[in-house]
């Protein structure tokens, strides 16, 4: 009698279980972005949304880093927790990486983020309704379209937000190959998202002024464009 109950788990287990590599990988990408973007953005939210009291530039540059060393020790050993179209791209140019999944994962991680905003959106649905009076703005002492989005200082040009994001781009993807590559001094294994993460803080830190470090496609765009149907209208674009 208890072989015919765990024969009968085992097959209720393997019906379940994913069988394809694939799926197994874009499940990961999409719930480590959606990790990301809920307790990274979290970090902002809480800082804005409090006007200060419950944080800063320091709590969010390490509320976002350390967001995105969970969901890499979430997703590393499935996906390899790339979380951002910009490494998974790097990846296949690399070699790293077949070309066929390329979409899969950017699709996962565009995804992801969009969900990620949506429950953020949700969990302070009433700080963000009382904050201006009901309002959903994108700029003033009031605005709240960046906790969700990045957007540029007001003095910046269009070719130097360009150089700003290729540069710190080239930043985070150059450091992390390094960070893996087993012919460099390496990392001690299981210790490279700290690491990752301790990057992302450096970068945030001294890159961040111009435009906010928007590193990664997905993390930006996904929650922009939620803000556009959410309320803050399609301004968010411009």
């Amino acid at each position: 009698m208890q072989t015919e109950k765990e024969e009968t788990r085992k097959s209720y287990k393997q019906r379940l279980a994913l069988k394809s590599s694939l799926a197994k990988e874009t499940i990961s990408e999409f719930l480590g972005t959606f990790i990301m973007i809920v307790l990274g953005c979290g970090s902002v939210a809480q800082a804005i949304l409090s006007r200060g009291h419950f944080g800063g530039v320091v709590t969010t540059n390490v509320g976002f880093a350390m967001a995105v060393v969970m969901a890499i020790y979430v997703t590393g050993g499935v996906s390899g927790g790339h979380i951002n179209p910009a490494v998974s791209f790097a990846m296949c140019v690399f070699g790293r990486m077949k070309w066929s999944k390329f979409p899969f994962y950017v699709g996962a991680q565009f995804l992801g983020a969009f969900v990620g905003a949506a429950t953020l959106f949700g969990i302070y649905y009433d700080g963000l309704m009382s904050f201006a009076g009901g309002k959903l703005l994108i700029v003033g002492e009031n605005a709240t379209a960046q906790i969700f989005a990045t957007y540029p200082a007001p003095y910046l040009s269009l070719g130097n937000a360009f150089a700003d994001q290729v540069v710190a781009t080239m930043f985070l993807l150059l450091i992390v190959f390094a960070i893996f590559d087993s012919r460099n001094f390496g990392v001690p294994k299981g210790l490279e998202p700290i690491v990752i993460g301790l990057l992302i803080i450096v970068i945030s830190s001294s890159l961040g002024l111009n435009s906010g470090c928007a590193m990664n496609p997905a993390r930006d765009l996904s929650p922009r464009l939620f803000t556009a149907l959410a309320g803050w209208g399609f301004e968010v674009f411009t």
